[in-house]
């Protein structure tokens, strides 16, 4: 069985495409390490780029009610806008962790 965020592609492009073009800010630090880099990749090099987020992790669907994977991977009320080193610290962490998290968080501003 392939990635559940992607089993529909298509879906899950249009989810980002509507995030991007709200602005949101991090659902997971609450822009508190500043502004999502939308038009910069999505990797390690670029830690304030722009991810899509679980809020409930897909990798724990059947403790949040879901049917698969792909419904908890697909539900938009279940999506949330993040900078990709706040949903790498996340991990597969559910909400009320958070500012835990978020003190872990080192920034280093290079030349990216």
């Amino acid at each position: 069985m392939g990635n559940p965020r992607y089993a529909n592609g298509n879906l899950r492009r249009k989810y980002r495409a509507r995030m991007r073009a709200i602005s949101a800010e991090c659902g997971i630090c609450g822009g508190r390490l500043g502004p999502i880099h939308y038009n910069e990749p999505s990797d390690a090099r670029h830690p304030l780029s722009f991810v899509i987020d679980e809020i409930k992790p897909v990798s724990r669907w059947k403790e949040f009610g879901y049917d698969s994977p792909r419904a908890a991977a697909e539900d938009w009320n279940n999506l949330q806008a993040a900078h990709y080193c706040c949903n790498a610290a996340k991990s597969n962490k559910t909400p009320g962790r958070e500012p835990q998290i978020i003190k872990r968080i080192i920034i280093h501003d290079g030349n990216w």
